[in-house]
């Protein structure tokens, strides 16, 4: 099932967004992992989608700002204004009369707590202390020395693997923690090489952690099997 181009608007423009499946119904609203794991893990997302469509539920996958396609430039960002524009989507499909769903992917797992989604469905949720430390293990590999703080504080931008990021976005995850509230249903897939409690360890390589982009069709059919008989007992 081909995925359809649109867009969608937040107070600071507009961004590109692919449509999955139906549009009515339920709908999940899919955040990529951030910076340079989001190139590694867009195809798999994309099959993910494309079998929960075929499921008969609808997927949407925006770009955030600063990210893909988004003409808005990286070091202007803040973790605040990415989940201000998941947050506009999400209050476009109620408006609609359609629950959301968030699925988030690692790092994309901080972008959704803002927006009222009906229920969560975390892979791999990664905490804001870990994005930094893998951000600073980068940064020391391409040649520089120091601690996190003299990553994130040393200049007023830093460039780690093609990213231009402000010490303002650094400092924005530097407390983060993924969505995980009383009363919101919420559903953590873990790989099985990751100890960390999860409701679900299934077995595969981690894709984020790959040299070039790959793709795993089994795992990306375990997982929107996964997705969509929680959201199918969500929705009873």
């Amino acid at each position: 099932m081909a995925p359809r181009i649109d867009h969608y608007d937040w107070s600071g423009g507009h961004e590109a967004l692919l449509r999955f499946g139906p549009d009515t119904g339920p709908a999940v609203i899919l955040a990529l992992p951030l910076f340079e794991e989001a190139n590694r893990t867009r195809t798999f997302a994309v099959d993910l989608l494309r079998r929960l469509a075929e499921q008969g539920i609808a997927g949407l996958l925006p770009d955030v700002p600063g990210q893909g396609e988004s003409l808005v430039p990286l070091e202007d960002c803040t973790r605040f204004c990415m989940a201000e524009a998941l947050e506009a989507l999400t209050d476009r499909c109620l408006d609609e009369g359609r629950r959301t769903y968030a699925v988030g992917i690692r790092s994309g797992t901080l972008l959704d707590y803002c927006a009222l989604h009906s229920g969560r469905w975390h892979l791999a949720p990664q905490d804001g202390e870990a994005l930094l430390r893998d951000l600073h293990r980068t940064w020391r590999a391409a040649g520089n020395d120091g601690d996190p703080q003299a990553m994130m504080y040393g200049a007023d931008t830093v460039e780690i693997a093609g990213n231009v990021l402000s010490s303002n976005l650094l400092t924005s995850f530097s407390a983060a923690a993924p969505f995980n509230q009383a009363g919101t249903p919420r559903r953590v897939v873990r790989l099985s090489s990751d100890s960390a409690p999860a409701d679900r360890h299934v077995e595969a390589a981690p894709l984020w952690r790959r040299a070039e982009p790959g793709h795993d069709p089994a795992l990306a059919a375990t997982l929107a099997a996964d997705i969509a008989d929680w959201i199918a007992a969500c929705e009873v």
